[in-house]
């Protein structure tokens, strides 16, 4: 009679990335009964026991899962449409976390684009912390990109919904509802209950639109991660935003100002100094507030913004010259440093240049953020209103080139990972996945494989502030696990201590 497993697992001849991008061979150990990562030692010598089961890997990187923090749906799913029925729209969640597991991803915030109102609390009630089965991808709570956001920088936020919070945090809970917004809200996920804790990870908003920066704070102290993005912020506006709490920036270098070399505004928060204190860094005052508007009928893409992403600019922001500022700031010691913000980065190879991302990365390497984002397609309707909550929803790896079904008779053109409207040369975004964003910053930034996985596990986590139980292989994390092969692609994919995905 065979007795009992004793439920410890260990991964053999392997690498393991460590914090400080470089790979080690050594095993590592898990409890496959409580799918948690175990301290090998530690755990011979309290219970004298060696693991029933040894997984060869063959010489592979066994990596903590992808975390993905901005994505806007896939594999025919989108988080932003709600179509009043709740069970179909859990459905939808379950399919996008099961099926998302072949790209090394375990664990997802579902993002939201700008809503009605009235569509909130339904919506982020059913975006509350879920794993939806066992082979499925931890959904983390919610991202909200909007509606606090600057009109110039709209993307394909709609023009009607977006709001200001003149009464600071109180618009926001208002907005999204106070008990979406719940205090000090813990990790523990698994169960699907009422009990379920309801709350908030993200929100995207602009710093200088009216009550937000007063809000970054009273979201700062919930645990809320705030980031700034769709925004027309002035380099000192970002920097006050930062020391007021915000941790993170939306997909860099788009809906954002361009990099001035006197006012470096968002993007230059990458290259902030330990030094900067409350007050202006520059004698010279930020760029005027003024925008190039789009001419009426132009809302969508256009021949100078060919854009339809949620990302991508609506309005262009030309470059400008800045004037003499009256007063300088002097430069103070002793006081707290300044710590630079983490930032989401989209590596596809379209929203951003490659040298942008490596000039991004050369910048602040432990701040980089992949992320997929998802994105969301507008196109213009009969009464001239822009449709923005309508995403592509066909992020998925298996989708052959040509011709797609989208909605409303709209269909989409697929090259490689560019998507087109059909038709016409309307950029709509891409369906790049996250193992390919992995791949691709390797051979963008030119840094280790081992240090691109550090950007879609260690980083975003530690942006999240749990990094103690996603993203790192800590002993107690959870065993949350993707094999890869020495060129990054993806093996197998394990979701606490169990393999959910496997290549064939």
């Amino acid at each position: 009679m065979s007795l009992p497993s004793n439920g410890l697992v260990c991964f053999t001849n392997c690498l393991l990335p460590r914090e400080d991008g470089s790979l080690v061979e050594k095993d590592l150990w898990i409890d496959e009964r409580r799918g948690v990562i175990l301290d090998s030692q530690k755990t011979f010598y309290l219970r004298r026991e060696r693991p029933d089961k040894i997984v060869d890997l063959g010489g592979n990187i066994l990596s903590p899962g992808y975390i993905d923090i901005q994505i806007n749906g896939g594999f025919g799913f989108d988080f932003s449409v709600y179509e009043g029925d709740d069970h179909a729209y859990r459905d939808g969640l379950k399919l996008v976390a099961e099926r998302i597991t072949e790209t090394g991803v375990t664990a997802l915030v579902p993002t939201i684009i700008t809503q009605e109102k009235s569509l909130y609390p339904k919506l982020l009630r059913l975006l509350r912390p879920w794993t939806p089965s066992a082979v499925a991808a931890h959904l983390l709570g919610w991202h909200a990109e909007g509606p606090f956001l600057h009109l110039a920088k709209r993307g394909a936020h709609a023009p009607p919904l977006i709001a200001s919070a003149p009464q600071g945090f109180q618009s926001f809970e208002s907005t999204y509802g106070t008990e979406s917004l719940a205090e000090m809200e813990d990790w523990l996920m698994g169960s699907d209950t009422d009990q379920d804790p309801v709350g908030v990870r993200i929100i995207t908003g602009a710093p200088e639109v009216e009550g937000v920066m007063e809000a970054i704070s009273a979201a700062s102290k919930r645990g809320i991660c705030f980031n700034i993005g769709h925004s027309i912020c002035s380099t000192d506006e970002a920097s006050t935003a930062v020391r007021n709490g915000a941790r993170c920036i939306t997909h860099l270098f788009n809906a954002m100002p361009q990099l001035h070399h006197r006012d470096p505004s968002i993007i230059g928060l990458l290259g902030s100094s330990p030094y900067n204190f409350a007050g202006p860094a520059s004698d010279f005052a930020p760029l005027p507030a003024t925008r190039q508007r789009s001419p009426p009928g132009a809302l969508g893409a256009s021949a100078k913004n060919p854009y339809a992403s949620e990302a991508f600019d609506e309005i262009a922001t030309p470059l400008e010259t800045p004037v003499k500022r009256q007063m300088k700031q002097s430069l103070t010691f002793g006081q707290v440093p300044f710590q630079r913000p983490f930032y989401e980065i989209i590596v596809d190879g379209i929203h951003s240049h490659p040298n942008s991302v490596r000039l991004a990365y050369s910048a602040h390497p432990d701040g980089c953020i992949l992320i997929t984002d998802g994105n969301v397609c507008p196109f213009r309707t009969q009464n001239d209103q822009l449709t923005s909550r309508l995403a592509m929803r066909i992020l998925d790896p298996h989708l052959k080139d040509g011709i797609h079904e989208w909605r409303d008779g709209r269909r989409l053109f697929k090259e490689g990972d560019k998507l087109y409207l059909e038709g016409t040369t309307t950029l709509a975004g891409s369906v790049v996945t996250m193992d390919k964003c992995v791949r691709n910053f390797v051979k963008f930034t030119g840094c280790s494989l081992a240090e691109a996985i550090k950007c879609a596990t260690l980083n975003p986590a530690k942006c999240l502030g749990i990094e103690n139980k996603k993203g790192s292989l800590r002993a107690g994390a959870d065993a949350d696990l993707v094999v890869l092969d020495r060129q990054g692609m993806v093996l197998s994919t394990w979701v606490k201590g169990k393999k959910v995905w496997e290549k064939n």
